[in-house]
């Protein structure tokens, strides 16, 4: 019973949870990507004409883009300057709030065949050479390399990188692998239709189409959303987001995290819980006190249980403590 009751308070909160968007279902139609800033704006990528649209929390339009190639989007945290990567064309675009290009990095020039490329910050980004297999931290600012690292890795269905504190985070459509930058490998784990990282502060954060997973260091990927039926899922600081059957649908963070503690004992509780049951399966020692007399009382029970009563069992107990126990 107690566990039916947890599975409908958390079915409760989540469905309580859910709010549907006015998005219009057009708009979502054939859209091969999502995403959304911490200011409620919504990024839609369409695969199909390579288009790019932000739309504010009320469906309107804010801007668009249509490329000529196929963009990798990289994230929208910070709206003001939106990378965007282009393996098919060599370079990478920041566009600002509007979706105005505000610069150009050009790979073509200066080096191999570029595979990935991460924007750490407004001056550097992380590339992946795949021509002279190599990581490679360049300022492009400065236009100069600051760093290069051998790294023979396996590009092969690439989907994203990222680099956090010396370490390399690579996402395929079936794994994430996490290295060192002396392309030491310190952990790797299955990830089913993986699309691009998400860094929350110190939290590694893996999109797929339909869920949203955490790294825990060197240990495993944890689930903390997900929907079988979404078509596309993402997050900001405050709640979830997924297309589904075209719709759009907010989750609020809190109450998912109120739903998923409450199916989730207090660790205390529970260790209260743990000791109880020990002390009550554990049979009292015979030369202790409480054996001499719990062994009292079985004795008195055996030849008159009518006699067992609590003050009977109190002046037997006198009698044990005043014998030396």
């Amino acid at each position: 019973m107690r566990v039916l009751h947890l599975i409908s308070v958390l079915i409760f909160c989540l469905f309580s949870a859910q709010k549907a968007l006015p998005l219009d279902t057009l708009k979502l139609k054939e859209a091969k990507d999502m995403l959304a800033d911490d200011y409620g704006s919504l990024y839609i990528y369409k695969n199909k004409d390579f288009s790019f649209t932000k739309y504010d929390s009320l469906g309107k339009q804010i801007g668009k883009m249509m490329f000529t190639v196929p963009f990798k989007v990289q994230t929208v945290q910070n709206p003001l300057s939106v990378p965007l990567f282009s393996e098919n064309a060599q370079e990478m675009k920041f566009v600002d709030q509007n979706l105005n290009e505000i610069q150009k990095v050009d790979f073509k020039q200066k080096f191999g065949f570029i595979k990935m490329a991460y924007a750490e910050d407004l001056q550097q980004l992380w590339l992946l050479d795949d021509s002279t297999k190599r990581l490679i931290q360049y300022n492009f600012r400065n236009e100069n390399t600051i760093n290069s690292y051998p790294f023979d890795a396996s590009f092969d269905d690439l989907m994203d990188l990222l680099v956090y504190e010396n370490k390399v985070y690579i996402l395929t459509r079936k794994h994430i692998r996490v290295y060192t930058l002396k392309f030491e490998k310190i952990f790797e784990a299955p990830v089913e239709n993986g699309k691009r990282f998400r860094r929350e502060n110190e939290s590694i954060l893996v999109i797929t189409n339909n869920s949203i997973l955490k790294y825990v260091p060197e240990k495993e990927m944890v689930k903390v959303f997900g929907d079988s039926d979404a078509q596309i899922v993402d997050k900001n600081t405050l709640a979830y987001f997924e297309i589904k059957a075209n719709k759009l649908y907010l989750y609020n963070l809190e109450k998912h995290k109120e739903a998923k503690l409450q199916t989730e004992p207090d660790p205390k509780q529970k260790d209260t819980e743990q000791n109880v049951e020990k002390s009550a399966e554990k049979p009292s020692e015979p030369d202790t006190p409480e054996g001499k007399l719990e062994k009292k009382t079985q004795e008195i029970e055996s030849k008159n249980p009518a006699e067992s009563s609590l003050q009977k069992l109190i002046e037997d107990s006198s009698e044990v403590q005043s014998a030396g126990v």
